[in-house]
């Protein structure tokens, strides 16, 4: 009869290990349909490790991120690219962001002038669209401008 010997460290190891992962599930997602487009790979590779003091977690979708726990901002590229709007716009880091508040306290922000198009969907009661906008900033900048800009801004 053989007996595996493993040192105590390494056990101990990974019964953290396995206690971290056991915190975190992946978030189920759904793609958007330009999700395989090769500028939402870019776009995805670039997605901080954290916005607004919330980690990412794992997803199960491509071109999507999560970040959060319970979730607290959804990241989707590759949805339609919104034309004229009447929502109000606002520019961060350098990308303009159309701004939907009719689910307040959860706000979903889409790229006005990219393509393809990126949605962010957050919880306001727990993080600042503002900070998270720019924290997503350098990530979702990657992508093409196609000239369109926002012609109507929030007053600052």
């Amino acid at each position: 009869m053989f007996r595996l010997r493993v040192p105590g460290l390494v056990l101990a190891g990974a019964a953290v290990a396995s206690l971290l992962a056991g915190c975190s599930s992946t978030v189920s997602m759904t793609p958007a349909k330009a999700a395989n487009d090769p500028s939402c790979a870019a776009v995805t590779v670039r997605l901080p490790d954290s916005v607004d003091g919330q980690q990412r977690r794992w997803t199960d979708a491509q071109a999507t991120g999560a970040w959060g726990d319970p979730t607290t901002v959804l990241v989707t590229c590759g949805v339609a690219e919104p034309g004229p709007s009447t929502l109000p716009c606002d520019t961060r880091a350098g990308v303009d962001w159309l701004i939907d508040d009719s689910d307040a306290p959860h706000y979903r922000f889409t790229t006005f002038g990219r393509t393809p198009a990126v949605e962010v969907y957050l919880d306001y009661d727990e993080v600042s669209g503002s900070q998270v906008l720019t924290d997503l900033g350098p990530a979702v900048g990657q992508l093409p401008t196609t000239g369109a800009t926002c012609t109507d801004r929030p007053a600052s």
